[in-house]
């Protein structure tokens, strides 16, 4: 596979990305932590109702089975992800796709890996009815939090007139899902100032990361992600967008960008959970990727040495919130 240097493959991407709504950045203050939490506006925060979201998020009761919560694949632990490549659904089912993390979805859109949901709302209707994953039905979910006093009565106060229905529930848990934000990581006191709050090796990480190495076509803003679909050259067979944009052969084997916060504690990564550590992603990118028509135009081989990978590392573990907390609900019950 012919390899092409560092300032060949940015002069490539440039041309990729002319004309384009994504700009290489050319400095920290691109990737500057936002001031609030975006909210729809017909969908505004409301903290009872996050309240209620996260006991929701994390009650076995709205799985089939009652086995399994929300929280089973999207485990605060694991950066809010699971330990394995393919997540673990009802009847200890192994799905084809990695559990996606639930960090930062207020600035996330559409949702999912191939952006099947156009709401949060949406998306969390999905896993709690597929028949692969928490295997319920709302009629079901409906019924049994309804036999609890508890969440009886927290529905008719929040939601007067409508109690417990579909509608509600996904709104509570969409809810809570938007305040679950990333916190502040040494990268984020560089933002603002503090010299020594990365180490020299992550500087130069974060350099090559919108420079040289380009990282930054895709994983724009404070969440490093654009939101788009590609197909970065990985080995699957899953068609991924293309299921939604069947003529759309660009978009075969093409998934959303993921964002980069707490990637540290997100292995393992990509939609199949096929690689298992950073310098294996590194590898691949550097790798170009398995060459087929709809390879994203700026996957192309170049080499990096081991100092460019320890620094992009460095850099990308910079990125890891300094604190995780996040205490369990007491759930309502019966």
């Amino acid at each position: 596979m012919t390899q092409i240097k560092f300032a060949q493959r940015t002069l490539l991407l440039l041309l990729f990305c002319f004309g384009a709504s994504s700009v290489l950045s050319d400095g920290r203050a691109d990737f500057r932590r936002p001031l609030d939490i975006p909210f729809p506006q017909d969908r505004p925060y409301d903290p009872q109702i996050a309240t209620l979201g996260k006991m929701l998020f994390f009650d076995p009761r709205v799985s089939g089975a009652q086995n399994m919560s929300c929280a089973s694949c999207h485990n605060p632990s694991f950066g809010w992800e699971t330990p394995v490549d393919g997540a673990v659904g009802a009847m200890n089912t192994q799905l084809d796709r990695h559990a996606p993390t639930v960090l930062n979805q207020a600035w996330v859109h559409p949702y999912f890996w191939d952006g099947r949901a156009d709401t949060l709302e949406e998306q969390a209707a999905g896993p709690i009815t597929a028949a692969v994953e928490m295997n319920a039905t709302f009629e079901q979910v409906v019924a049994r939090l309804e036999q609890v006093s508890g969440y009886r009565e927290w529905f008719e106060r929040l939601f007067p007139g409508q109690g417990i229905s579909q509608e509600t529930i996904t709104l509570s848990i969409a809810t809570y899902e938007r305040t679950i934000v990333s916190g502040w990581a040494p990268f984020d006191r560089w933002v603002e100032g503090d010299e020594t709050a990365i180490s020299a090796a992550a500087q130069r990480g974060f350099e090559l990361f919108i420079g040289d190495a380009n990282c930054a076509v895709c994983h724009t803003g404070w969440n490093f992600s654009d939101n788009q679909f590609y197909d970065i050259g990985l080995p699957t067979d899953d068609v991924g967008r293309l299921a939604l944009e069947p003529e759309n052969e660009n978009q075969r084997h093409a998934f959303k960008t993921p964002g980069l916060r707490n990637i540290a504690l997100r292995s393992p990564f990509m939609h199949n959970g096929s690689l298992h550590s950073l310098h294996d992603v590194l590898d691949h990118y550097a790798s170009g990727g398995i060459q087929r028509p709809s390879l994203s135009p700026f996957m192309v081989s170049f080499a990096m040495d081991d100092q460019d990978i320890d620094d992009l590392v460095a850099f990308l573990e910079s990125l890891t919130e300094s604190t995780t907390e996040v205490p369990t609900p007491v759930l309502p019950a019966n």
